[in-house]
This record gives structure tokens, C-alpha cells and sequence, in this order.
């Protein structure tokens, strides 16, 4: 029974890592969506430097964010190989023991109650992210399209520019003179 115990107490770590990943994982994302906001902001004024800060913060938060996901991917094959159970249903998959150990979710149930067993807190998790993950591509591209039709909007005033001076001679242009300067004396 050891052994059991000792698979029992892998899984739990196992699950409840994984839990904190994912929700660390949302609150990037939901950063990352402030910032896009910001950026927006940002770019309907048309104040170029705050925009630069912006795009700063928003490569810093991507490179996080993608980094995060390398170090969740392998946790969520560990995850999905813990709990696989090809002829079981999910709950009867997770030992009870699990089930009862199992941190507990934003409604205060344990993962592994009555609610549907431990998947139901990661899934809901999961679908998080991934209503996360969309917004944050949705957002994305309209303020590409945003800041496309502003730089469009800046290239038709720069050329809308006449220079005044482009018109005129130079004021030496009209005077006949000397080509030579005396540097003597």
C-alpha cells in the first residue's frame, strides 16, 4: 500500500502544481489584455512615446507568456497521464484519496468533489485560457488595424506638408559676384 500512498501523493503535487500554473497562466493573460487596452488607448491619441512604452511592455509580457507555456506543456502531459483512465469515468479514475486532497476551486469546492472530480476545476481553467487566449488575439488585431489606419492617417498629413521654402531661390541665386575669397590679409 506504500506504493499507492506514494502515487497518491504524486498526483495530488501533480494537480495541484498544475492548477497554480494554469491560474498563474490566466492572470498573465489578463495583464497582457491591460496592456492592450493601454496600447489602444495609446494609439487613438496618438502619443507615440507612451505607444513605444506600450509595445515594450507588451513584447515583455508575450516573451513571459510564452515562456510560462513551456514550463506548462510537460506539467499538462504529466497531468493528462496521472489522471488517464481510458475505461473509467474521470471521478472513478482519481482515487478517492486524491479527490479529497485536492486544493480547492473558485467556488470553494474541492476539485475532487461532487462538482466532477479534479478535471472540473482544470477544464474550467483550461476554457479560461482559452476565452483568454482569443480575446487577447481579437484585441490584438484590432489595434493593428488601429494603429494601420493612423499610420495611414500621419503619411497622408506628411505628404499633405508643403515646405515654404521650397519655392524660393536661394538668396544667392540672384547675385553675381566674386568666386574667389581673399585669405590673405
Amino acid at each position: 500500500m506504500p506504493a499507492d500512498r506514494d502515487e497518491v501523493a504524486r498526483r495530488v503535487a501533480i494537480l495541484r502544481r498544475f492548477r497554480e500554473l494554469l491560474v498563474e497562466q490566466r492572470a498573465k493573460f489578463e495583464r497582457y489584455l491591460k496592456v492592450l487596452d493601454r496600447e489602444r488607448d495609446d494609439i487613438e491619441s496618438g502619443d507615440v512615446d507612451a505607444l513605444a512604452a506600450h509595445v515594450e511592455l507588451e513584447e515583455q509580457v508575450v516573451s513571459e507568456i510564452f515562456t510560462f507555456q513551456k514550463v506548462i506543456d510537460p506539467l499538462d502531459g504529466l497531468y493528462r497521464a496521472a489522471f488517464a483512465a481510458p475505461t473509467a469515468p474521470p471521478t472513478a479514475a482519481v482515487p478517492a484519496a486524491v479527490q479529497a486532497a485536492a486544493p480547492t476551486g473558485r467556488g470553494g469546492a474541492a476539485l475532487g468533489g461532487a462538482v466532477g472530480g479534479p478535471d472540473s476545476d482544470v477544464a474550467a481553467l483550461k476554457g479560461s485560457l482559452d476565452e483568454l487566449r482569443a480575446e487577447v488575439l481579437r484585441r490584438n488585431q484590432e489595434n493593428r488595424e488601429l494603429l494601420k489606419k493612423r499610420m495611414e492617417l500621419v503619411r497622408k498629413e506628411i505628404q499633405g506638408f508643403r515646405n515654404p521654402l521650397a519655392a524660393r531661390k536661394s538668396i544667392y541665386a540672384g547675385q553675381s559676384g566674386g568666386n574667389l575669397v581673399n585669405i590673405e590679409g
